[in-house]
């Protein structure tokens, strides 16, 4: 894979349920990060997708009377539509009931076997149907599922097995040698300890006469595929592993596996190994975000506390639930949703700073210049601490972006919002007007307009909608709309003359907290 080239991945989600928020933070995220790689001039492949194999799905399906496929079909479009309603850029979208997925999930479980890397013995183990997974009875808390709290099955059947164990102590290697492998730092740990004790082989089927929804296995057809076995290859069959050597070696290592923390050890000892028995490389970074919580408790249907994202976006914007998410969780971390604190951080950043700012600027140009950006000119030492804002905002989002730190990053873009507002005030371009110093009037009005052509273009990657509007309003060319990062460490870019114009209704309304 080239070094410019950057491939992110969100986990596959599945479609037994609605999407709700934590579905929508992780690819939003995804977004927005492959956004700011865009920004950087890398070329980027985004891929997110469903999963839409194993007993969820089966059952699911018969509860609501119909066939897992129709179930699967049903579902994806609610996937499929959010990301278009949200903005998602996503490149490829997999599915796993996708030929394409399926065939080469089918070859790489063919390979294994054939290399004595799977083999067949008898298994008894706690079996937990809502997370599909099985686990020792030292794992059980309470004699229930340790992540998820149901009770378990107690299973005893023929099965498959990965050997998973034989690359134990190459995992460990591995982790130790590449500290950014698994990321933040306490998820690596977190890893690392679940290795001190020895690992077990996986269990990769499941006997057809228990569950017949998966794919089959291709050297015995009494059985079908453990779905984690079969989730996972969707990150490399997407990009063409044993289909099109050309786009895998384009875009294979991934840079990024964004999952959340709760599906850590399926991606970094599951995966990991799996793909040394495949003779590929690991991944670059699996980052492992935190969960949004409600009154600091996880997000669950059986609590009801589950927060749909488009009730968020349809009441107040799907930029500015974009930019909630992603300003107000500091990577790896959990965070706290409210709708008054929504509410809050909007109007303070986005409705009475830059929607505030952009708002006076394009008016004032349009009545004393007649909608006409006026011409660059010297900046002098009143713009020096504007510029010095800017300089810093457009520094520390490359480097926000490059240490998974968007939060900061974003703070130190509003800082510079700021700023603009303490220069627009300070400099009292009305008094100007008003005096008749056209030429400062002018130096006040064009430095705005270029402080608010960096501050949008740094924030589009998270609000592509709304920075698209204010880039239009302010007069930026339309074939400048999507910015560069190397633009927006640069001053007095626009071109002189152009047409401004006033948003109507403001670009952020301010808003009623109404809890």
């Amino acid at each position: 894979m080239s070094e410019k080239n950057f491939y992110l991945t969100t986990p596959i989600y599945y479609v037994n349920d609605k999407p709700h928020i934590g579905h929508a933070y992780t690819t939003i995220l995804g977004d927005v990060l492959s956004r700011c790689h865009r920004l950087l001039g890398e070329p980027v492949h985004f891929l997110t997708g469903t999963d839409e194999h194993g007993q969820k799905v089966e059952q699911a399906a018969k509860k609501n009377g119909t066939d897992p496929l129709t179930h699967c079909d049903t579902y994806v479009v609610r996937f499929q539509d959010l990301w278009k309603r949200l903005k998602i850029s996503n490149d490829d979208f997999i599915r796993t009931t996708q030929e394409r997925h399926i065939v080469i999930v089918q070859k790489i479980l063919q390979d294994l076997w054939d290399r004595n890397l799977i083999y067949q013995s008898n298994y008894e183990g706690n079996y937990c149907v809502g997370c599909e997974r099985y686990f020792t009875d030292k794992d059980l808390k309470d004699g229930c599922c340790p992540d998820c709290g149901r009770k378990v099955d107690r299973l005893v059947e023929k099965n498959y097995f990965f050997k998973m164990s034989a690359f134990q102590q190459q995992l460990i290697d591995h982790i130790n040698a590449h500290p950014d492998f698994i990321r933040p730092a306490n998820r690596r740990q977190e890893t690392l300890g679940f290795l001190k004790q020895p690992l077990g082989d996986l269990c990769i089927s499941r006997a057809k006469s228990r569950l017949s929804w998966g794919i089959e296995l291709p050297f015995d057809n009494d059985y079908v595929t453990y779905v984690w076995f079969d989730a996972l290859v969707n990150y490399i069959s997407a990009v063409g592993y044993l289909a099109d050597d050309a786009k895998f070696n384009t875009w294979w290592p991934a840079n990024f596996h964004l999952i959340g923390k709760d599906i850590l050890t399926t991606h970094t000892v599951y995966w990991p190994t799996m793909l040394m028995a495949m003779g590929l490389p690991l991944p670059m970074t699996v980052f492992a975000h935190g969960w949004w919580l409600i009154d600091d408790t996880k997000m669950s249907k059986s609590l009801g506390n589950v927060v749909n994202p488009m009730d968020m976006a349809d009441k107040y914007g799907i930029d500015a639930l974009r930019y909630f998410l992603m300003a107000a969780m500091p990577l790896g971390q959990d965070a706290n949703f409210s709708e008054e604190a929504f509410v809050t951080r909007y109007n303070a950043d986005l409705a009475n700073n830059l929607g505030n700012l952009v708002s006076r600027a394009c008016t004032m140009i349009v009545k004393n210049f007649e909608g006409k950006l006026p011409a660059a000119c010297e900046a002098t030492d009143a713009e020096k601490e504007l510029l010095e804002s800017c300089k810093n905002a457009a520094a520390a989002w490359e480097s926000a972006i490059v240490n998974m730190q968007l939060d900061r990053g974003i703070g130190e873009i509003m800082a510079a919002a700021n700023a603009a507002n303490r220069y627009f005030d300070a400099m009292k371009p009305w008094a100007m007007a008003k005096a008749g110093d056209t030429a400062g009037l002018a130096r006040v009005l064009r430095n705005t307009a270029e402080a608010l052509r960096v501050i949008s273009g740094l924030l589009y990657p998270v609000m592509p909608t709304k920075m698209t509007e204010l880039r239009q309003a302010i007069g930026v060319a339309e074939d400048k709309i999507a910015p560069t990062m190397s633009n927006l460490a640069q001053w007095n870019l626009m071109e002189d003359g152009a047409t401004v114009k006033v948003i109507e209704g403001s670009l952020f309304p301010r808003i009623k907290f109404e809890g």
